[in-house]
């Protein structure tokens, strides 16, 4: 078992039972580190959900992590990230059956969001009922101008021929 914590300088802790520290994560953003106000896993413990004041969800993979955390090949791979409030997160959860995340944030507002790719799927007190099999369409809220960016690491490759130069 590995205990989560989130902390005010954005930074997400993994803690064995015993209380050993086992690894610190910290989100790959274009922003500054802001506090994480909410932590969640699906029920599998497969993914790791975190919230932020600034009203951003961060999705990482733990799973490969988790089946042998000593494993330094193991990583744990920030896959998505989404602006889904203009305000701080204040709750959040993955519902497994219908793949979906719910949050929660201080302007009063409880939002779907699809959580594989991040796409907005409503509001919870909308007039229409949730279309959650139509996850193609790409809306936001009208408060939240960000689209959701998918985490790659690109690998680079380079080429370095060794030339002999015989003038240097």
């Amino acid at each position: 078992p590995i205990l989560a914590s989130a902390h005010e300088n954005g930074c997400i802790c993994l803690w064995s039972i015993q209380g050993n520290l086992v690894k610190e994560l910290l989100p790959f953003s274009k922003y500054p580190s802001v506090p994480l106000t909410a932590l969640c896993t699906d029920t599998s413990t497969k993914m790791l959900l975190a919230g932020s004041k600034d009203g951003y969800i961060m999705h990482w993979s733990i799973a490969s992590f988790l089946e042998d955390p000593q494993n330094n090949k193991n990583q744990i791979e920030e896959e998505l990230c989404w602006r889904a409030h203009p305000t701080e997160v204040v709750d959040l959860f993955h519902e497994e059956e219908k793949n979906v995340v719910v949050t929660a944030s201080i302007d009063g507002s409880v939002r779907l969001w699809h959580a594989t790719n991040g796409h907005y799927l409503g509001y919870f007190g909308q007039p229409r009922k949730f279309e959650l099999s139509d996850i193609s369409r790409l809306i936001l809220p009208c408060d939240v101008n960000n689209f959701p960016t998918i985490i790659k690491e690109e690998k680079k490759k380079f080429e370095y021929p060794l030339t002999l130069d015989r003038d240097k």
